[in-house]
């Protein structure tokens, strides 16, 4: 089949500049003589004005040159389409990207675009919102609705925006449900992982999988902020395993475990984040894997 490109640009993701990005982007592209149509991201994060341009002109890509939260709200719009979807990571975090060890040099990872390997990979559903990474409640949620209001984006104000936080931050009251395990537990954080990253190289859970049908949750417990500091580095370094549901206690400094659905009842309404973007704080999260969903280009 011949190959047709419908690439995807966010202006805003990262700190990058996107003209000289399209211009690799066309020059690349050409020179494979692929042909190829690019489009802005939309504000609304809807793409599903392209399902007719897809279908009609007969695409078979959509590539993504954006972050985790333009990937996500990509493919959430498109992943019913017979199609493939390539990353071009130019985002603050790129923690699927980072993953599939896909380059953040743009030429490099055009060249996964032509020559790499589609494979199939999970997605999950919180309140019916797709995922395709990682979601969070509490202080890393937190840190992401401040880091949506800054003028410049980049790894160090995500860094100076989480030291604010740290020195703020308090526990939420959180009651979840998996399976037969039922608790409640005040917790700095929660956060469901698809993907082994946190963004940009940060590992917090490190069994995580994007094709094993589970979803890795971690929760950091209300505790002092040294014993938090400690206990988050361990969970960085992979020292932590996953525990079977069966063995979970609430009062552990870090409560990992694996799942394929989950509810969270937000007692104190912490905010809520999605692959990164700020999310409508809930009172009751509902999380759902959604297992071998899409096509994904990475490395060979």
């Amino acid at each position: 089949m011949t190959r047709k490109i419908i690439y995807i640009i966010n202006p805003i993701s990262g700190t990058r500049s996107k003209k000289s990005l399209q211009s690799v982007i066309e020059e690349k592209t050409k020179q494979k003589n692929i042909p190829f149509k690019i489009f802005p991201s939309v504000a609304s994060g809807d793409y599903s004005f392209l399902q007719d341009i897809i279908k009609k002109e007969k695409f078979t890509d959509v590539v993504i040159a954006g972050g985790d939260g333009t990937v996500s709200q990509v493919v959430g719009s498109l992943m019913n389409s017979e199609i493939n979807f390539g990353i071009i990571p130019c985002g603050s975090g790129n923690g699927l990207a980072f993953a599939l060890k896909i380059s953040k040099q743009p030429a490099r990872a055009l060249e996964t675009i032509f020559s790499g390997k589609s494979v199939l990979i999970d997605g999950f559903l919180v309140n019916g919102q797709f995922a395709c990474m990682l979601a969070g409640l509490g202080f890393d949620a937190k840190v992401a609705h401040d880091f949506t209001n800054e003028p410049k984006r980049g790894l160090i104000t995500y860094i100076k925006l989480s030291l604010k936080n740290f020195f703020s931050m308090k526990a939420h009251l959180f009651e979840l449900q998996s399976g037969d395990l039922n608790f409640k537990t005040d917790a700095y954080f929660i956060s469901i992982a698809n993907s082994n990253q946190f963004g940009n190289n940060f590992t917090i859970a490190p069994k995580a999988s994007l094709s094993d049908g589970l979803l890795d949750v971690v929760i950091l417990t209300d505790q002092n902020k040294v014993s938090f500091v400690l206990e988050t580095l361990k969970q960085l370094a992979g020292l932590n395993k996953p525990l079977a549901l069966s063995l979970v206690k609430k009062k552990r400094g870090v409560i990992y475990f694996q799942t394929e659905k989950l509810k969270i009842v937000n007692h104190s309404l912490a905010p809520l984040h999605i692959d990164g973007e700020p999310a409508e704080t809930p009172d009751l999260v509902k999380i759902e894997i959604k297992k071998n969903c899409f096509w994904l280009i990475q490395p060979v």
